[in-house]
């Protein structure tokens, strides 16, 4: 693990500016660029530890604030220990900004990361990879297939919802994926259940996209997040260990 050097930075979306954090190796050399999709509750400091020890790895690192159209990070007052079964309106306050980001937008906004990123000095020349959290998995899916020539990697961590029903649902984006896909799915997650996940794990296949789908026993939604109850640092170190492997065969 290299030390590195972390600095908040905003970058122009065509909807306003998204406030970001960016970490890199501190030696400032150009490094393979990995975007970094939040999880529900935000960019904030856990969030900025994980993408810490990732650049720790030797990448450069971006995590946006997607919910930049509500306002700059915090968008909401959160605790520094958040456990929604001791404020039930954490969800309430939540689920309207989750919603907000339909598939379109996010293309949008991924747009923008990646041309920002392109243009860093701090970035190397090629493909970027991307990781996501919660919902910031269903974002990593939608980028993966907007930007097929842009992303050699992919990885989501206790998403949710990745095989609905909807019409935008981020499995149906896969014939367009080029990627090399890793899904970690947390254990009895009732954001993703097993007749979802057998259907994402289908459309992958159906596609002929490269990836890996594993179920992480005894692991809760959540379970990479330790500022939540969920977290679960069996799953936690699994999950780097398949992010790490991920990004090596990537890069």
């Amino acid at each position: 693990m290299s030390d590195v050097r972390g600095s908040a930075v905003d970058i122009p979306t065509e909807d306003g500016v998204a406030d970001s954090y960016l970490v890199h190796p501190a030696d400032g050399r150009p490094r393979p660029a990995v975007l970094f999709y939040q999880d529900a509750y935000g960019l904030r400091p856990h969030l900025r530890s994980m993408a810490d020890r990732l650049a720790g790895a030797g990448y450069t690192v971006l995590v946006p604030n997607v919910f930049h159209r509500a306002g700059r990070a915090p968008v909401l007052d959160l605790p520094e220990f958040i456990d929604p079964a001791a404020d039930p309106t954490i969800w309430d306050r939540l689920g309207p900004l989750v919603s907000s980001l339909t598939p379109d937008l996010v293309e949008r906004d991924a747009g923008a990361y990646l041309r920002w990123l392109a243009d860093s000095p701090l970035v190397a020349d090629g493909p970027v990879a991307l990781t996501g959290y919660c919902m910031g998995a269903r974002l990593a899916l939608w980028t993966a297939a907007a930007f097929p020539d842009r992303v050699a990697a992919a990885a989501g961590f206790h998403g949710g919802r990745l095989a609905t029903d909807d019409p935008g649902s981020p499995h149906l984006g896969a014939p367009d994926i080029t990627a090399e896909l890793y899904f970690g799915h947390a254990d009895d997650d009732p954001s993703l259940p097993p007749e979802q996940m057998a259907r994402f794990e289908e459309a992958l296949t159906t596609a002929g996209v490269r990836h890996t789908c594993e179920v992480y026993p005894g692991a809760g939604h959540g379970y990479t997040q330790a500022d939540t109850p969920a977290y679960d640092r069996e799953a936690d170190e699994r999950h780097w260990a398949a992010l790490l492997g991920l990004l090596e065969r990537a890069f």
